[in-house]
């Protein structure tokens, strides 16, 4: 119970502060944000730490699978193996990076 009061006196101090600063302080931090959402490194790193989510999510896949066979959901199949082509493939991924 002590977290959730927690969270909700979070919740509501940050609400309340936010609409303090107003849209002018809201519009620099997201201009911030966007800038360094779009610096190479910051790119680079989501675009491995994506590629290792879904080599992992493959390969831990492919040990539940062998333990117990057809129990695995089919759409859960499909999904794995749609996040297989992606890792195999070098598509770009939804955030249209690439690594270049």
């Amino acid at each position: 119970m002590r977290y959730k009061v927690t969270f909700v006196v979070g919740l509501a101090l940050g609400y309340v502060l936010g609409t303090r600063a107003g849209r002018e302080r809201y519009e620099q931090l997201r201009k911030s944000a966007r800038e360094v959402a779009q610096h190479p490194v910051v790119r680079n790193a989501a675009e491995t730490a994506g590629h290792n989510g879904r080599e992992f999510a493959g390969k831990a896949f492919a040990a539940v699978s062998q333990k117990v066979g057809d129990a695995v959901p089919e759409g859960l199949a499909e999904r794995v193996r749609g996040l297989r082509d992606r890792v195999g493939g070098g598509a770009e991924d939804d955030w249209g990076t690439s690594n270049t």
